[in-house]
């Protein structure tokens, strides 16, 4: 009797620790689920908190020292202190730089991977036949940075002394003049293309492999005219007689150079050409990090290095009002049917 007693005793009890472990385990269950989901919750919202956690790299589309590259290497520094990360400046060239766009399109859209690129985002679409990414789909816009001023320039014995006089040259001498540019999708190709889709002459055009070696060889006379970015003309145009200067491309002269008068006040009328630049992320990268992209190139355009630097070099920073995504958005848009225009009445295109 003792021992049927003992025995449904312990099965009780062996039966009420099973319960209490039981339940044990489920309330630590249901408690485990609940963290996890409330770390669900949380995650996002933390991790774009923290965002930047580690380096940025801006991808330059053309190689080290060119234009572009200077003013991503100067912008790096002051976007880094205010983004807290180190911002690292990395050269993708080829293609006449649609390799770096590219590469920027198909890169995660988690901010750690932008694009500087200038006005060849929007001529890109009509030069190429074939380009594996669309600058007005596949990309989020950070803000616009500055505009580079171009200038047409000749060899220092060109017949003509002015602007009236070269359009009256080249009108009457169409077949041997010749304009010299950088390469097929340069930007000193497409200022000679607009600039002879405006006076409706074709002149003989002649491809250098960048735009030293074009400018080096109107100096020496090889070539009789070369339209280029400030960047690259303002030093022998201030030297004095190594080159001659017909005008600037924008509608109004420039402050470091105020004597140079615009193409459009001595009758090239609404001709405005400027070497324009922006900051672009992968298409759907979050819009809070967009924003802190774009107030720490707000804040490194502000950097009083980066202005004095800038000035020396004739660009102009653009004003706050365009240095907003929704500015750049408009811009490249306006600019991609602009030249798309040009391109295709010139018949220029690459493969």
């Amino acid at each position: 009797m003792n021992k049927e007693v003992n025995n449904e005793m312990n099965k009780a009890a062996n039966k009420e620790v099973q319960t209490a472990a039981t339940r044990r385990f489920k309330t630590a269950l249901l408690a485990a689920s609940a963290s996890a989901c409330l770390l669900g919750f949380q995650t996002p919202a933390a991790a774009q908190a923290a965002w930047p956690d580690k380096p940025i790299v801006m991808v330059v589309p053309y190689s080290a020292g060119g234009p572009t590259d200077v003013v991503a290497r100067m912008l790096a520094i002051p976007m880094g202190k205010s983004l807290g990360q180190t911002v690292i400046v990395e050269n993708t060239v080829g293609a006449g730089g649609t390799i770096a766009p590219t590469r920027v399109a198909k890169a995660a859209p988690n901010g750690y991977t932008i694009l500087i690129h200038h006005m060849g985002m929007a001529t890109a679409p009509a030069l190429y036949k074939k380009l594996n990414y669309d600058p007005l789909k596949d990309f989020e816009y950070v803000g616009q940075v500055l505009d580079v001023p171009m200038t047409l320039l000749s060899r220092k014995d060109f017949p003509a002394s002015n602007y009236q006089e070269l359009l009256a040259y080249v009108k009457a001498n169409k077949d041997k003049v010749t304009l010299a540019n950088a390469g097929v999708g340069a930007v000193s190709q497409l200022c000679g293309l607009l600039f002879m889709n405006q006076i409706g002459v074709q002149l003989t055009t002649v491809p250098y492999k960048g735009a030293g070696p074009a400018l080096n060889d109107l100096m020496g006379g090889q070539v009789d005219l070369l339209c280029d970015q400030t960047t690259q003309t303002a030093p022998v145009i201030k030297d004095g007689n190594r080159v001659k200067v017909f005008g600037v491309t924008t509608p109004r002269r420039l402050s470091s150079m105020p004597n140079i008068p615009t193409l459009d006040e001595q009758g090239l009328k609404g001709f405005d050409v400027k070497v324009w630049h922006g900051i672009y992320a992968p298409k759907g990268t979050p819009p809070a990090v967009i924003e802190k992209l774009n107030v720490a190139l707000r804040a490194g355009l502000q950097d009083e290095m980066v202005k004095h630097r800038l000035a020396e070099l004739s660009s102009e920073i653009v004003p706050l009002d365009k240095q907003t995504p929704e500015s750049l958005r408009t811009h490249l848009a306006a600019e991609v049917d602009k030249w798309g225009k040009v391109i295709r009445a010139a018949g220029v295109q690459a493969d």
